[in-house]
C-alpha cells in the first residue's frame, strides 16, 4: 500500500525562488529525492502534494505597490505547476508587527530589522499557523538556509548537560523519532539567510522546508529555466522585506516628524545639521549637511549619535565609529536558542548585520532572555540590531542589542 503524500503550502512571492522551491517539491520523489535535495529522503517518504500560497502584506498608500503583478506572477507559476493556489491576507499581522513595531524602534533611536520580524510573525508566525490548520504537514519558502535532523544521542555525545536546553515540550518530533533540528548556513556565501532566521524554534523548524538552501542562485536559475518557469528571467526583488526598494529615511518620515539638529566633527565643534538623528545609523555617509568644509576633506561618516540631544558626530575616518564604542562585551535581549544555550568556554562566530563579517567570540548566558556577547575585538553595533551566533555552519540563534 502506498504512503499518502506530505502536504506542503509553499509560500510563492512571484519570484524565481519560491517558483524553484515548488517546482522540486512537486518532482520529488523517493527515487529522485537525493539528487534534488542532496541528503536521504525522509522514512517513509512517497512525494509532496504541493500547494501554492501568496501572502498579502501591507503597503503604505504613498508608495507604489507591485503585490498585483507579483500575485499573477503567482498564479502563474501555480497553474504552469499544476498545483492549487491560494491567497492569505496576512496585511494585519504585517502591519502591526512589521511596519508598526520598525516605525515605533526608530521613534526611540534604535535600529531594527523588519526583515527578522517579518520571518518571525508573517512566515513563520501567521503562514505557519494558519497553513497546518488548514492541513498542511510543512510549509516551504526561497529562502537561503537549510534545516539539518540530528539524532538526539550525537548532540549528547559533545554537548555537556549544563547547556542542553531543548524545550522538550516545543520539540514535538523528539518523542517519536529521537531528534531533533539545526538551522544551518546557504550554501551559496552571496544569498545566505540563515542571519534572518535566528527566531526559529525546534517546533517550526520541524514544519519549514527550505528546497533551495544547498543549491547556489546560479543553478536556481539555470533550473528556472529548465522547468520553463514563466519568472525565469525575473530580477530579483530589493529591499525592505515587502516594502520593495524604497528609501527608508522618506519611508519614516510620513510617521516620524523632522527635528533638525546639529552635525559635529569629533572635537565637538558645529559643522553642520540633519532632520532628526532618528534618521541616520553609524556608519553611513548620506543624508546630512556639511556646512564647515576644506576643499581637502574626503566623505564625512555618522560615527556616533546622541539620541538625547539630537546631535550626530561624523568624521572623513569611518573606522572612528568603532573606537569610540570601545566596549567589547554587547548585551542583548529576547534571546532565542534554537537547540541548546551556548557554551561560555566556547569560541563562536557572530553576525551584527546582514552580510557583515563573522567575528570571533564568546558567549555568556546570565538570564533567561539575556545575554552578552563577548568579541574578539570592538564591533560597531547600535541598540535594535540582531546579533547573530554560530557555530561554523550552523546557526545557534541570537538576540538583538538591548
Amino acid at each position: 500500500m502506498s504512503m499518502k503524500k506530505q502536504v506542503v503550502f509553499v509560500g510563492i512571492s512571484g519570484g524565481v525562488d519560491s517558483a524553484v522551491s515548488a517546482a522540486l517539491l512537486k518532482q520529488a520523489t523517493p527515487n529522485n529525492f537525493s539528487k534534488l535535495f542532496g541528503c536521504p529522503p525522509p522514512k517513509g517518504f512517497s512525494g509532496y502534494q504541493v500547494v501554492g500560497v501568496f501572502i498579502r502584506t501591507w503597503h503604505p498608500e504613498f508608495l507604489e505597490c507591485n503585490e498585483e503583478e507579483d500575485r499573477r506572477d503567482a498564479m502563474r507559476i501555480a497553474a504552469h505547476l499544476d498545483i492549487p493556489f491560494l491567497s492569505f491576507d496576512l496585511e494585519d499581522v504585517y502591519k502591526k508587527e512589521v511596519a508598526e513595531y520598525m516605525i515605533a524602534e526608530y521613534k526611540v533611536g534604535r535600529t531594527p530589522n523588519p526583515d527578522v520580524m517579518c520571518n518571525k510573525e508573517v512566515k513563520f508566525g501567521a503562514f505557519l499557523k494558519k497553513a497546518l490548520a488548514m492541513g498542511a504537514d510543512f510549509v516551504a519558502t526561497g529562502h537561503y538556509a537549510q534545516v539539518n535532523m540530528q539524532d538526539i544521542n550525537s548532540m549528547l555525545s559533545h554537548v555537556s548537560h549544563s547547556v542542553l536546553k531543548i524545550n522538550e515540550r516545543d520539540l514535538v518530533a523528539k518523542t517519536k523519532e529521537n531528534i531533533y533540528f539545526r538551522l544551518a548556513k546557504g550554501n551559496d556565501v552571496t544569498k545566505e539567510q540563515s542571519y534572518f532566521l535566528w527566531t526559529l524554534t525546534q517546533n517550526q523548524l520541524s514544519k519549514i522546508l527550505f528546497p533551495i538552501g544547498h543549491i547556489p542562485k546560479t543553478e536556481v536559475r539555470k533550473l528556472a529555466k529548465k522547468f520553463n518557469l514563466p519568472v525565469a528571467e525575473k530580477k530579483d526583488s530589493q529591499g525592505i522585506c515587502f516594502l520593495g526598494a524604497i528609501d527608508l529615511k522618506e519611508f519614516l518620515k510620513h510617521y516620524i516628524s523632522d527635528k533638525k539638529g546639529k552635525v559635529l566633527n569629533v572635537a565637538g565643534e558645529e559643522i553642520g545639521h540633519h532632520d532628526g538623528v532618528v534618521f541616520h545609523t553609524l556608519g553611513e555617509r548620506h543624508g546630512f549637511t556639511i556646512t564647515q568644509k576644506s576643499p581637502n576633506d574626503g566623505a564625512y561618516y555618522v560615527v556616533a549619535k546622541d539620541f538625547k540631544q539630537n546631535a550626530l558626530t561624523v568624521s572623513t575616518r569611518p573606522e572612528l565609529a568603532v573606537s569610540l564604542s570601545p566596549d567589547l562585551a554587547v548585551s542583548i535581549k529576547n534571546t532565542n536558542w534554537i537547540s541548546f544555550n551556548p557554551e561560555s568556554n566556547k569560541k563562536y562566530t557572530a553576525q551584527v548585520r546582514y552580510h557583515g563579517d563573522f567575528l570571533g567570540c564568546r558567549v555568556e548566558c546570565f538570564k533567561p532572555g539575556l545575554a552578552q556577547i563577548v568579541f574578539d575585538k570592538s564591533v560597531l553595533v547600535a541598540p535594535g540590531q540582531s546579533i547573530v551566533l554560530y557555530d561554523k555552519d550552523v546557526c545557534l540563534g541570537g538576540g538583538v542589542v538591548v
